[in-house]
């Protein structure tokens, strides 16, 4: 089933088309990975998916024009984790992790049964359920990046979309995040997620969009898409690919401009 689709999606910002053209429909039950070099339009072209900026073209959320649903409707289908949040309150951890609830509470109502287990289940998950008592705010980085993973786990959304949930990580807590957003996807969620380490998206998903100043470049399964010529390509570095099905590709060294795309 497509849950999300874009049609010739396109974002301006000021005197720069951004992201350009973009067309691609996501199916449930699979953890879509989008790549590419810093300033290529991967944020953007997540908050144009999620109608939080104003873009050309359109997204369909199930079928139907995202536009036609109410911001409260959106928050329920689609849970978001935004990169680099900043947390002004100082809440305690399970507070900020109940705040993933909040779309599925009428105005002035309390968290319920059900409530309190999906917050518990997205804390087992993130594996935070030790820091439940500690202030959001006294947390370090890789700590607050797991609390709020938590926090979008807790939505329980059937669409989960994470820009850099892996920033701030240390290398256990990359691949433990890896494993949560494929285990997401295997319950049969959406799972898109915006990344940098090439080996972790080439292992962990079923697909890769790779844009390049904001117009998508390649789109379809790792082994199809991760090659030395994309990676001269796009990012202009020679790699390493090793790892059979594991999928490893490290870079090596950056290339000149004149550089042969074959070149490893």
């Amino acid at each position: 089933m497509v849950m999300l689709a874009m049609r010739d999606l396109g974002v301006r910002l000021g005197p720069r088309d951004v992201v350009r053209g973009i067309d691609a429909a996501l199916e449930a039950g699979r953890l879509v990975g989008i790549l590419g070099p810093n300033g290529a339009g991967k944020s953007t072209l997540v908050r144009a998916l999620l109608g939080l900026i104003p873009a050309t073209g359109e997204v369909l959320l199930e079928g139907r024009p995202l536009a036609g649903f109410a911001r409260a409707e959106i928050a329920r289908r689609i849970s978001y984790l935004p990169q680099g949040q900043v947390l002004h309150w100082p809440l305690t951890v399970e507070r900020l992790v109940a705040l993933g609830r909040l779309p599925h509470l009428a105005p002035f109502s309390r968290i319920g049964a059900a409530d309190r287990a999906a917050i518990s289940r997205a804390m087992a998950l993130a594996e935070i359920e030790p820091l439940a008592d500690r202030t959001a705010t006294e947390l370090s980085g890789g700590e607050r990046a797991r609390v709020l993973l938590a926090r979008a786990l807790a939505v329980e959304a059937p669409v989960l979309v994470a820009d850099e949930p892996l920033a701030s990580l240390d290398p256990a807590h990359q691949i433990q995040g890896m494993e949560i957003l494929r285990d997401q996807a295997d319950a049969g969620r959406l799972v898109v997620a915006v990344l940098h380490d090439l080996s972790l998206a080439a292992r962990f998903c079923d697909r890769l969009l790779v844009l390049r100043d904001g117009r998508l470049v390649a789109d379809g399964a790792p082994r199809d898409v991760m090659t030395p010529a994309l990676l001269a390509d796009v990012y202009g570095v020679s790699g390493y690919f090793g790892g059979g099905e594991e999928g490893v590709v490290v870079p090596l060294a950056r290339l000149p401009l004149t550089a042969d795309p074959n070149r490893l």
